[in-house]
């Protein structure tokens, strides 16, 4: 007796199972614990950014998230934004055919292939209505999805090289911005999504190093958060096969963008081939003294050295640096970095950690203030800091910025500089200093600088107090210098070290 008819009854309901998990993904979809951490972000800010490497899999959890609001089916896995009913988007990217091929194919299918459109994050059943565009063959305007509520959600498809002004004058519950978009243009999606409360989230390869929205997510507003997504937090990556073939495909330079999610350095990083975790010391500050792994160091010996870097125009950025003259290693103990404060403020904070330890400033500090005529180094001095007669030189009496560096950069490599383990934003400046064409990239170098003018100026450190200053009676700073003193009728220190 033949079974033929149940076994083409068997081979019909795989291929209906087949044909329903093609045309439901996002029943199937399981994300990483980092694309989990994306999405958890979005419950209580309102701007997310997941930075991530090459093939991670950034843009299909953007596409998720979509399909998600737009169809109300919000999986089990999730703890991010949620929205009471239908809803209006835009997906964007970088250009019509680019949003086609990426983020349009991960919600609805293949561009142009009506027997498989409704094979992407969107389940077809609940593609409703579709709008073409008027730009890349097989782009679609606009989508209209079903959601579970009953009612009607739209996303529509947007591009980076549209004029600004034709991202104006809409209302919107969500954006998704697929790769990086020009600041103008986050901007404008941002305005959309004010009046609902909405929401913004990225995903991208950050190639544009520091350039565009990344320094917004470096200001510490509170409703904006990144997320970062390496190769090795994601399984399907983790062989390292693949990860020599990425190596291998892209510049040096680009390297920790494709695959660690992290800001590209321009033509490369300026401290090259130096891993910060080599200058990194569990150096601690207590009570006016040096700890390493807490316990107190004899410092005696040491020179101490404040840098500024003023702020004109940009964050006030001030590093406590002492020099082993013993070993010749050169510290980087505090950091100090401020944002819109004022003078009074910025030396506040300075003798609060080390008021009795000279500062070391550079050379625009002589500019004048346009309001009384005083220089800007003598409005510090002023506030109670001990301001150095003069600004910063090497012993040449030179200011080169790359003669800095290089000093820095030989004490790196020879194992002569290190950073107190708490300098956490003195660390992620590090990380994004770099070049472009071969110049210095002077953008979110704050402390970097201050640094820079300690290191060239290390030899007019003193031994110090260290430890908080406080005006008298009289509301006024009466100190002097620990050390040699400065001989009559000069300004620098007669004595070298």
């Amino acid at each position: 007796m033949s079974n033929r008819p149940d076994k083409s009854r068997a081979l019909e309901i795989l291929r209906a199972q087949a044909k329903a998990k093609r045309e439901n993904a996002l029943r199937g979809f399981v994300p990483y614990p980092k694309q989990i951490e994306f999405v958890a972000a979005t419950k209580d800010h309102s701007e997310c950014a997941l930075t991530a490497g090459n093939q991670t899999g950034k843009s299909s959890i953007g596409a998720v998230m979509a399909a998600v609001f737009a169809t109300g089916l919000y999986p089990e896995w999730w703890t991010g934004r949620r929205f009471d009913g239908p809803v209006r988007g835009w997906c964007c990217g970088e250009s019509a055919s680019l949003v086609r091929d990426v983020a349009q194919r991960k919600l609805c299918g293949p561009p142009g292939d009506e027997e498989n459109f409704g094979t992407g994050t969107i389940p077809k059943s609940l593609l409703v209505g579709k709008i073409p565009g008027h730009g890349a063959g097989g782009a679609l305007d606009k989508v209209r999805v079903k959601h579970v509520s009953g009612g009607i959600s739209e996303i529509t498809f947007k591009s980076y090289d549209q004029d600004r002004a034709k991202w104006q004058g809409e209302t919107l519950d969500f954006v998704w911005c697929d790769e990086e978009p020009p600041l103008g243009h986050y901007v404008e999606a941002m305005a959309r999504c004010i009046a609902t409360d909405g929401l913004l989230f990225s995903t991208f390869t950050p190639l544009s190093g520091m350039l565009n929205v990344i320094p917004r997510f470096r200001e510490g507003v509170r409703d904006r958060c990144l997320i970062r997504m390496a190769m090795s937090d994601c399984r399907h990556l983790d062989d390292p096969g693949t990860r020599e073939k990425l190596l291998a495909a892209f510049p040096r330079h680009e390297h920790r963008a494709r695959l660690e999610g992290l800001p590209a350095l321009g033509s490369g990083s300026v401290f090259e081939g130096v891993e910060l975790s080599t200058l990194i010391e569990p150096l601690s500050l207590f009570n006016g003294q040096v700890l390493h792994n807490g316990k107190p160091l004899n410092t005696s010996w040491w020179a101490f050295l404040w840098g500024i870097d003023f702020g004109i125009n940009h964050p006030f950025g001030a590093v406590l640096t002492a020099w082993d003259r013993d070993n010749d290693c050169f510290l980087v103990l505090a950091e100090v970095k401020l944002k819109d404060q004022v003078v009074a403020v910025h030396s506040s904070r300075i003798r609060s950690i080390a008021g009795h330890v000279p500062v070391a400033w550079p050379h625009d500090g002589t500019q004048r203030e346009k309001g009384s005529g005083e220089s800007v180094a003598s409005i510090y001095k002023k506030e109670g800091l001990l301001m150095l007669p003069k600004h910063a030189t090497h012993e040449d009496g030179s200011i080169s910025t790359e003669g800095g560096i290089a000093e820095m950069l030989a004490r790196m490599q020879s194992g002569r500089f290190k950073v107190a383990e708490g300098c956490r934003e003195w660390a992620e400046e590090f990380g994004n200093y770099h070049r472009k064409d071969g110049m210095i990239v002077k953008q979110g170098d704050d402390l970097l600088s201050a640094t820079r003018i300690a290191c060239m100026a290390r030899r007019f450190a003193r031994p110090a107090a260290l430890g908080p200053v406080r005006p008298g009676q009289d509301g006024t700073y009466r100190r002097r210098y620990r050390g040699p003193e400065i001989a009559e009728g000069t300004d620098f220190n007669v004595f070298g070290v």
